[in-house]
């Protein structure tokens, strides 16, 4: 089952990446009697120097071997970007899930108590899922959210993005936000294709979210930024963060996440206001 669903995406990723790419990127002619997007098949099997039959079963997701220099070859040709490259290798290679034993779903007191004494800087520390483990009270008082009377389901980032409405409250550009944290989740989960509690989040947020659906095919991929981070806070206003992002050494799957207030648009006062009301 997860051999299959990895041929499935990488035949997936192949596709958007062949249909984003026009002609003239590559030195070919454009035809004018070209009804689809991007180019064909054989025109990418001949730049690649493979063979179209070959080509047409890797991307329709049959279980064929590819080397390292075909690989490197449809990652030059196709323009692909350093986490698209590496993106391309993780589903050809036919890597095996990289946590055989269950995920880490709770945090040690130790930890919390690291959240807590952060005073004014909104912290939280989630799993591989993207599921909310932990978190402080500067965090809930930004989101406006009780995370702990939230189910475990609920409490997921990806889903709180695109079901929250407070996110596009405090997101000035939440579209823009949006995708690019969907680039991020399907990057930093690559390795868990195929396992049942990344296709049940996918299947439910095609269901329950417009945007979502529209995106996801898109196969968008982008790595973790740490750009400051501009809110606009329904309470407070403008409120800017920096973020910053920790693997916890003793839980390597954990990750922790602290966003430290920057002096821009009077933030550390204005957090401070939000945490005695």
């Amino acid at each position: 089952m997860y051999d299959q669903e990895r041929r499935r995406e990488l035949a997936h990723f192949l596709r958007t990446r062949r249909a984003r790419l026009s002609p003239e990127a590559v030195g070919l002619p454009r035809n004018a009697r070209r009804r689809m997007p991007g180019l064909r098949r054989e025109e990418l099997a001949v730049l690649a120097g493979i063979g179209v039959t070959w080509y047409t079963n890797l991307e329709q997701g049959r279980a064929i071997t590819v080397s390292v220099q075909v690989l490197e070859r449809l990652a030059q040709v196709l323009q692909l970007t350093t986490v698209e490259r590496n993106h391309l290798f993780y589903l050809a290679r036919q890597h095996h899930p990289a946590d055989p034993v269950p995920l880490t779903t709770s945090v040690s007191p130790v930890l919390q108590r690291i959240l807590d004494n952060l005073g004014t800087s909104p912290a939280y520390i989630t799993n591989p899922c993207w599921d909310l483990l932990a978190w402080n009270r500067a965090m809930a008082r930004v989101y406006q959210t009780d995370f702990g009377t939230l189910t475990t389901c609920e409490r997921n980032l990806l889903r709180f993005m695109f079901m929250a409405p407070i996110q596009r409250v405090l997101l000035p550009n939440w579209e823009q936000a949006a995708q690019g944290l969907l680039a991020q989740f399907r990057a930093s989960t690559e390795q868990y294709v195929g396992e049942f509690w990344r296709a049940a989040l996918v299947t439910e947020l095609e269901r329950d979210s417009p945007e979502f659906r529209a995106w996801w095919p898109q196969h968008d991929l982008q790595v973790t930024h740490t750009e400051k981070k501009a809110l606009h806070h329904p309470l407070v206003g403008q409120l800017v963060l920096q973020p910053a992002a920790f693997q916890v050494m003793n839980a390597p799957d954990l990750r922790m996440v602290i966003y430290t207030p920057l002096a821009e648009a009077n933030t550390i006062s204005k957090l401070t206001q939000l945490m005695v009301q």
